[in-house]
């Protein structure tokens, strides 16, 4: 787990450094999914290989919360995928690293996506046609792993996603809830009485796990956990802090999409440091 923790807190450290240089992006919504986007990729979790990211039995990662670019991008990088150097050039022109995702222009991109409320629309999409692959030619289970916001589940189209995936039993997807508990707006509970992620999924037909979405060890174990169930797809929702890792962006809502300036950066920067 030490290992994962500083894969996680090295991909902290790149997040700062490439949106202090871009000057713009979204920095709380990526800090608080660093922890489970570490868990995915790096906790034996995903059939997926550096080696050949697109291996035709490959697991998928969407990015539902298309925003969170950068936490993305890092976890690529600590792959090999993406040269450090380049994660400097987020959101600049005719950079691979654009502000939300683009397939088209970075292998390990699935799928394009920043329209909050798609990806599991996407994500059940796929995870049916995997198994109707499966079931005409054989091979192993493949999964659909998707990373959506609280405040993005306030889109309606996740709800009529969440019912299309409990009708066809499509137990090889997995949606984790990035639940911080904060949106551009404010509390997601004031903007729009969100609450009882879990109960809700289930009224849909959903299995639901809970966790806190940075313990990793507890992360892995829930990811690993919801690939065993059969029958229904899987909802984890994950306990998380805005803004974790770097304490004057923790809980603030004003760190949705601002980047942080040289001072701030430096100031960041160095309490992850500090962790190390």
């Amino acid at each position: 787990m030490e290992e994962i923790e500083a894969r996680a807190n090295n991909m902290r450290k790149n997040i700062i450094k490439m949106l202090k240089e871009a000057g713009s992006g979204h920095p709380g919504g990526s800090l608080s999914a660093t922890d489970i986007v570490a868990s995915l990729y790096f906790g034996g979790v995903m059939n997926y290989s550096e080696d050949d990211p697109q291996h035709p039995e490959r697991d998928y990662f969407i990015l539902s919360k298309g925003h969170a670019a950068p936490v993305l991008y890092a976890a690529l990088a600590e792959l090999g995928l993406v040269p450090d150097d380049e994660l400097l050039t987020l959101r600049k022109l005719h950079s691979r690293l654009q502000g939300h995702p683009d397939s088209k222009k970075l292998p390990g991109v699935e799928v394009s996506t920043g329209s909050l409320g798609q990806g599991l629309s996407i994500a059940a999409g796929v995870a049916l046609g995997m198994r109707i692959d499966r079931q005409n030619e054989g091979g192993p289970k493949r999964r659909v792993f998707t990373l959506l916001g609280d405040g993005e589940i306030e889109e309606g189209q996740v709800w009529e996603a969440a019912m299309f995936a409990a009708h066809y039993e499509l137990d090889n997807l997995v949606a984790i809830v990035d639940n911080n508990n904060l949106q551009i707006d404010g509390d997601v509970r004031d903007v729009a009485g969100l609450d009882g992620i879990s109960s809700k999924f289930q009224s849909f037909g959903w299995q639901t796990i809970e966790v806190d979405g940075h313990d990793v060890s507890a992360v892995i174990t829930a990811l690993k956990t919801a690939t065993l169930l059969e029958g229904s797809p899987v909802c984890i929702v994950a306990h998380t802090v805005k803004g974790k890792g770097v304490s004057f962006m923790e809980n603030q809502a004003g760190w949705h999409g601002k980047a942080p300036n040289e001072e701030q950066a430096r100031d960041a920067l160095a309490e992850l440091e500090g962790k190390e």
